[in-house]
Formats: C-alpha cells, sequence, structure tokens
C-alpha cells in the first residue's frame, strides 16, 4: 500500500505517521510506501520506505502532483485553525477550500486517464455545527457553521460526499472533536486554551483561562484522533451510504470539570497555575460551537474515545511527559 499524508508536519500527522510506520500496515496490508507533505517539509519516520516534500496544497499544479503517483489512501490534514481562518479570511478560504477542492479534482484527473478510486480520508471539523443547539447533536442535525472555518470545512464536507457519489474516490470525513491534550506550544486555535488550561499546570507552569467555567465542550485525546484516521482508512464504506461524513465520539465536559479532573491528576498546586483572563473574542468565538454530541452512528461502525476527563489527562502523561507529573 502506498500512503500519502498531506499534512504530516502537524500535530496530529506526525502522530499519525508514527503511529502507521510503527504498524507497518494498515487493516493488514503492508505499507511499502509513505508520502508526506506539508508547508514544511515533514519527518520520515525510521524502518519504512518514505519521501517528503514541502508544497502548498492550495498552490495550483501542486495537487497534481501529490497524487501523480496515485497512492491508494490519502489522508488528508492540512488545514489552518479556527482562529486563524475567523482572522484571515482569504487565507482561510485558500488553504481550507481551494485546497482541499483542488486535491479531489486532481483525484478525479487522475481517474480520467485509467482507472483510480482511492480510500480519502478528511479531517473535518465539529465547527460545521452552529447554534442554537438542542442538548446533544444527533448524526440528523443539520450543519449551519457560525465561523469561516466551520462553514470552510463544511462545504469540504459535501465535495467529498458529491465525489464519493460520482466514484472518482472513496470517501470518508471525520468531524474531529477538539484535540486534548495538545502536545508542544500553543497555536492559533481558539480552542487552544482547553488544553493549556491542563498542559503547561502539569509541567509546573502557569494557564490563561479567556472562558467561563461554565463553557462545555466536546473533546478527544491526541491518540483517540490518530485511532479514528486509522479506522476510517479500512472502514466498509458500503454501510454509510451517500452519507460519508461523521461526527467522531468524545467526551463532553465543563471547564469546571476539566480542572477538576487535573485537581484529581496533578493536585491543588497545579490547578493554582490557571488564572482567569476573560476575553471577549475567544468567547464570543466559543459560545457558538457545539457542546454535547450523540455520536451513535460513528460507534456503531466501531469508532471510539475516552470516556473520562482523567483518562484524557493520563493520556497525555503517558504520550507526553514520560509517565511523569511535575
Amino acid at each position: 500500500m502506498h500512503v500519502l499524508v498531506i499534512g504530516a508536519a502537524g500535530m496530529v500527522g506526525r502522530k499519525l505517521v508514527a503511529r502507521i510506520a510503527r504498524d507497518g500496515a494498515i487493516g493488514g496490508k503492508p505499507i511499502r510506501r509513505l508520502s508526506l507533505v506539508d508547508v514544511i517539509e515533514p519527518e520520515a519516520p525510521d524502518h519504512i520506505s518514505s519521501s517528503t516534500v514541502a508544497a502548498d496544497l492550495s498552490a495550483p499544479g501542486e495537487a497534481a502532483k501529490m497524487v501523480a503517483s496515485r497512492p491508494d489512501l490519502i489522508f488528508h490534514l492540512a488545514a489552518i485553525v479556527s482562529g486563524e481562518a475567523e482572522a484571515e479570511f482569504d487565507k482561510g478560504y485558500r488553504i481550507n477550500l481551494d485546497g482541499t477542492r483542488y486535491l479531489f479534482e486532481a483525484i478525479r484527473q487522475q481517474g480520467l486517464k485509467q482507472p483510480y478510486n482511492p480510500r480519502v480520508v478528511f479531517t473535518s471539523s465539529i465547527a460545521v455545527f452552529g447554534a442554537p443547539f438542542p442538548d446533544a447533536i444527533n448524526d440528523e442535525f443539520f450543519t449551519t457553521p457560525l465561523t469561516s472555518y466551520g462553514t470552510q470545512k463544511a462545504i469540504g464536507e459535501l465535495l467529498l460526499a458529491d465525489y464519493s457519489r460520482r466514484g472518482f474516490f472513496d470517501g470518508v470525513g471525520i468531524r474531529l472533536p477538539t484535540i486534548c491534550i495538545r502536545p508542544g506550544k500553543p497555536n492559533k486555535a481558539a480552542s487552544g486554551f482547553f488544553s493549556s488550561i491542563l498542559r503547561e499546570p502539569l509541567v509546573g507552569q502557569p494557564a490563561v483561562l479567556p472562558v467561563p467555567d461554565t463553557v462545555r465542550h466536546w473533546h478527544a485525546s491526541p491518540r483517540a484522533a490518530v485511532a479514528f484516521l486509522v479506522h476510517a482508512a479500512t472502514l466498509d464504506t458500503a454501510p454509510m451510504g451517500a452519507r460519508r461524513n461523521l461526527t467522531m465520539p468524545g467526551l463532553a465536559a465543563t471547564v469546571a470539570e476539566q480542572i477538576e479532573a487535573l485537581r484529581r491528576v496533578a493536585g491543588d498546586k497545579a490547578v493554582a497555575l490557571i488564572r482567569r483572563e476573560p476575553d471577549e473574542t475567544i468567547g464570543k468565538i466559543v459560545a457558538g460551537w457545539p457542546r454535547q454530541f450523540d455520536a451513535g452512528r460513528a460507534e456503531s461502525l466501531g469508532f471510539k474515545a475516552e470516556k473520562s476527563f482523567d483518562e484524557i489527562i493520563r493520556v497525555h502523561v503517558e504520550d507526553e511527559l514520560g509517565g511523569k507529573i511535575a
């Protein structure tokens, strides 16, 4: 199997590459080649044949180069995050929408030369939903995003479904929860504080909380996100029919519940490092986000996530901190 990962230098991309390189196969099919692409050159994993390249998917002609070798499986993770897409309108549509359409169209053009039908796994987002919300959003709830990022992802979902319906590729779109705890430095995502109020205190550093403790949101760990992607790569898509986009399972928790989980795992001193500084801009964005889901359709197809925030914190401690808390 030849696997192409677009967005391979990002946090989830790096973890996905590490996982499939370690496994050496996906769905029992050995990986003979990995092609890794991002705007900065990704790092090649050990022990598996791979190529790396720095390229911008949204630049005309680049997508065609990426699929010229006709990979069997394509992970499309490339995007700019919510806060940046809201602040930079043109950039958000260029990267999140134009890049996606260029990729899908490049795959279609390959199929016009000779038959080609790869599996395409597209990372969407729960930002495709907008208020007002029911208590729990089920699989029948409509997508009415209230951010530019959510709109760009929703359009990508429609394109994925249509190109799959037409037989140009076999697509699966997965709406990721907010990934928590994200390792590394904060990015420009409006949701970044969900991770920082846990990540920084776990290593003895202060963190800023810009929203009230009552804010509730939908979360899953980076480990769960990678498992979603791998499962989507091997999923039998026949039961999905024309509805190719799935809301992933996750955990609904308030900020207060996050903080109490931190207290149970790391103690009062860690919690004391959280400083409350309300931010009206972030608060407004977060107010338009969904809070809880009924992800029954994805669960019936075998997708799984954590069941408690204590578990999410322990995943971070195991995967990023060597099992030790400062």
